[in-house]
């Protein structure tokens, strides 16, 4: 009887680990796909496509993909809100989100913007204080403003882009710690599939407004690049939800740091453009100080 009961454990053991093992795959597999669509995004606003054209058609392909899967696994209900007003309200805001951060990929290094684009730690932390009456003691206020310190420091207008595209890059890491304070707050009454597809809704609708006054032709190549960027958006997020799904969020959170290794290498390949010393010790700074943040959460 011991012995069956030991080697049950085991096999219990042995299960998590593996599932823990397979959420860190998936986890990773969605970093990468989500990074060679900030790539692919990049490329395109650069010189050819027109942000607010972007989002629309990115918006309609993932609001149709999604429909279509949850169709075929007969999982509409899903997809249906239960505050839909509140819901909406939530896609017009947060398009934001993904419109100041194309727009500031157009006048900055891929690398240097995630950088900036991590100070998103530090305001999810404070809405958090703020929105959702979470507890946060003096280390982390203090983990909070040093990292806000990195940001300063990573921010080299002079050297690596404009001032502009930073200022645009800090607004969309607000926008997405409201995003993600929101979503937190309706996840009690609406599902995930229903928040991604509401949100993507709105970002369409507002794009929609926009678009008669820059809607261009566009050129095969340029309609396959905004066809990747939407299916790399779909599977990323797929992956890293299931990977969520699989370990535990404390375990994972630190591995978004490899997305900088990411982005020097698509920096570098693509752009031929090397991160100078200023942005490389923000980014420590900004590393050091969020890790502590999640340090102390887990604590």
């Amino acid at each position: 009887m011991r012995r069956w009961f030991a080697l049950s454990k085991t096999s219990q053991y042995d299960s998590a680990r593996s599932n823990t093992g397979m959420g860190i795959v998936l986890f990773m597999l969605g970093l990468t796909l989500m990074t060679a669509m900030d790539a692919a995004a990049k490329w395109l606003v650069e010189d050819k496509v027109h942000v607010i054209q972007l989002l629309f058609i990115r918006s309609c392909i993932i609001a149709i993909l999604m429909v279509a899967y949850y169709a075929s696994r007969d999982q509409l209900h899903e997809l249906k809100p239960t505050r839909t007003s509140v819901q909406c309200i939530r896609g017009l805001i947060g398009f934001l989100a993904p419109f100041t951060f194309f727009l500031g990929l157009k006048y900055l290094p891929l690398t240097a913007a995630n950088v900036v684009f991590f100070s998103n730690i530090f305001m999810i932390t404070l809405a958090s204080a703020i929105f959702l009456k979470e507890k946060v003691g003096v280390y982390r206020w203090g983990a909070v403003a040093v990292g806000y310190v990195g940001v300063l420091v990573a921010i080299e207008p002079n050297a690596e882009g404009e001032l502009f595209g930073y200022l645009m890059i800090l607004v969309a890491s607000a926008v997405y710690a409201f995003l993600f304070i929101s979503g937190k707050k309706l996840g009690d009454t609406e599902s995930s599939a229903s928040l991604v597809l509401f949100y993507n809704i709105g970002v369409g609708a507002v794009a929609l407004l926009w678009l008669p006054g820059i809607w261009t032709t566009l050129s095969l190549n340029e309609w396959g690049g905004v066809l990747l960027v939407s299916v790399l958006a779909v599977l990323g997020q797929y992956c890293m939800t299931q990977g969520f799904s699989l370990a535990d969020a404390s375990l994972l959170a630190p591995l978004n740091y490899t997305t900088l290794v990411l982005t020097l290498a698509f920096d570098w390949v693509l752009w031929q453009s090397v991160p100078g010393a200023q942005t490389i010790l923000g980014a420590t700074i900004i590393i050091l100080s969020s890790g502590f943040v999640l340090y102390r959460q887990s604590r």
